[in-house]
């Protein structure tokens, strides 16, 4: 296995464009898709016969220009509300809007839908909040989410 990967470099670095694809997509800030760049970078070089080490040059040099030129782009025009990483899961639905599902009794918890998911809620101010008013998702704790109604 040893000799085929050193006899065939491009399979190395398809490895570790693979490996940091994965990576980032669990990370999702733009930072490990540079290395991959740079691994991609380095593939046609082992077909021409350059040494490890300049491979290894090209790699480094590749993804150094990814990460100070194309990573600011990336973010500046991918993540538009300004988080790296961005929010994700059940984040993501603060600042949405949903309609009271079930009323929200003052004080107490009531139920919000949006996107097909129904959240257990209640009011900032803990104002009653009756059953089809659109709300903005204002907190999440949990499962509960905190809403005031949409002015």
């Amino acid at each position: 296995m040893i000799d085929y990967i050193v006899n065939n470099l491009w399979t190395f670095w398809a490895i570790v464009m693979t490996i940091c694809v994965i990576f980032e997509l669990t990370t999702g800030g733009f930072f490990m898709l540079c290395f991959a760049f740079g691994a991609l970078a380095a593939i046609p070089f082992t077909f021409v016969g350059l040494d490890l080490l300049w491979q290894i040059g090209i790699f480094t040099l590749a993804s150094a220009a990814a990460i100070f030129l194309v990573r600011p782009i990336a973010v500046r025009y991918l993540h538009t509300t300004g988080e790296i990483p961005p929010a994700s899961n059940a984040d993501a639905i603060i600042g949405r809007e949903g309609t009271v599902s079930e009323d929200i009794p003052e004080n107490g918890y009531g139920r919000v839908a949006l996107d097909g998911d129904d959240w257990k809620a209640l009011s900032t101010d803990g104002s009653a909040i009756e059953k089809g008013t659109r709300v903005v998702i204002t907190a999440r704790d949990s499962l509960i989410v905190t809403v005031s109604a949409k002015k």
